[in-house]
């Protein structure tokens, strides 16, 4: 069995030597290749990597001079030698075990992708605090793998999928217009193909979030932003739980519109109440009451994150307004046909 880890990232010197010791790390007895697709870091990330290729033949580097996630994993997944493909961030570590447990039950549950649970850590109280709040149901909507399961399901998405190789013969790769969100509607296309994705919790990663509440807002707006481009190329709306944040805007706007122009001031205020009011629960529930810190600071990211979303989504609605119907794969940086050349290799 042989297995490519595909990496896209750019200036992750902070996080990637974590990231590539916890690959080379793994309790797994088969072969590995780690593929590091770098969008052209200029903040000491290459000299890392350069110094984890001269002690390991299994790496390779190489250059994504677009710096953008969905084109430089498609360069990676080309010459990717794999039976099973794995997606990875540079600022996440994963368990010992994770490999082998997605190898095992990709077999046993007979499915196209397996994944696990994510876990958000931070040791800054800003960073603490965004990591509670992604992985917190009012925070995140109820995705599961970043609220946390106790069993095995199937699952419409996850992040840091192991694929089975055929399924990017069968699909294609990643969406290249999709800067955000690329590997959601990847498993949506999978999933409308037949596959299944199961999610278990024995396959164990750590994911490191951002520090900074304006980060944080850009993260949420982008994502919100391409949810647009998602739903067009999926041709479903995915989840309705996807329209709650885009729909609190506008209660908002129209709240602010009533009480300027006709000093109408309840319907906000009602709104307002009741929004906080469910924050400020969640942040009691999250902050395990004794971090007064992450107490304060919860309804702030909370509210960071649902504004952002829902800004990015209005936005993007009218961004792509003349791209409903227009749905082809952009996957022009995936070469099927060396792909499948190397899967003899």
């Amino acid at each position: 069995m042989k297995v490519s880890i595909i990496l896209p990232i750019r200036n992750e010197q902070q996080f990637i030597s974590n990231t590539l010791n916890s690959i080379i790390d793994q309790n797994f007895n088969g072969e590995l290749e780690i593929l590091i697709a770098d969008g052209m870091s200029d903040d000491g990330t290459v000299e890392i990597l350069k110094q984890f290729e001269k002690k390991n033949q299994n790496i390779k580097i190489i250059d994504n001079i677009d710096r953008i996630v969905p084109i430089g994993f498609n360069k990676a997944l080309t010459v990717a030698k794999g039976n099973v493909i794995i997606r990875l961030d540079g600022h996440a570590t994963i368990a010992q075990n994770f490999i082998a447990n997605c190898i095992s039950l990709l077999d046993e549950k007979s499915v196209d992708c397996v994944g696990g649970p994510t876990d958000h850590y931070s040791n800054t109280i800003i960073g603490d605090s965004i990591s509670k709040a992604q992985s917190s149901i009012f925070g995140a909507g109820g995705a599961s793998f970043r609220t946390g399961i106790r069993n095995g399901r199937f699952v419409n998405t996850l992040a840091f999928g192991a694929y089975k190789r055929d399924v990017f013969s069968n699909i294609g790769g990643y969406d290249e217009e999709l800067v955000r969100n690329q590997d959601e509607e990847l498993n949506y296309r999978l999933i409308q193909n037949g596959g299944k994705i199961w999610i278990d919790p024995s396959i164990k990663s750590t994911y490191y979030v951002r520090d900074s509440i304006i980060k944080l807002f850009k993260q949420y707006f982008y994502y919100g932003f391409f949810k647009i481009r998602v739903i067009q190329k999926v041709k479903a709306l995915i989840s309705w739980r996807h329209l709650v944040p885009a729909s609190f805007v506008i209660a908002i706007s129209i709240s602010i519109y009533l009480s300027y122009f006709y000093k109408i001031n309840s319907p906000g205020i009602f709104l307002l109440v009741l929004y906080f009011s469910a924050s400020i629960i969640s942040s009691i529930n999250r902050s395990i009451i004794k971090n007064y810190k992450r107490f304060l600071l919860l309804p702030l990211i909370y509210f960071s994150m649902h504004v952002a979303y829902g800004v990015g989504f209005i936005i993007g609605v009218l961004y792509f307004i003349n791209k409903w119907g227009k749905n082809p794969l952009a996957d022009n940086h995936f070469d099927n046909q060396i792909f499948d050349q190397n899967s003899n290799v």
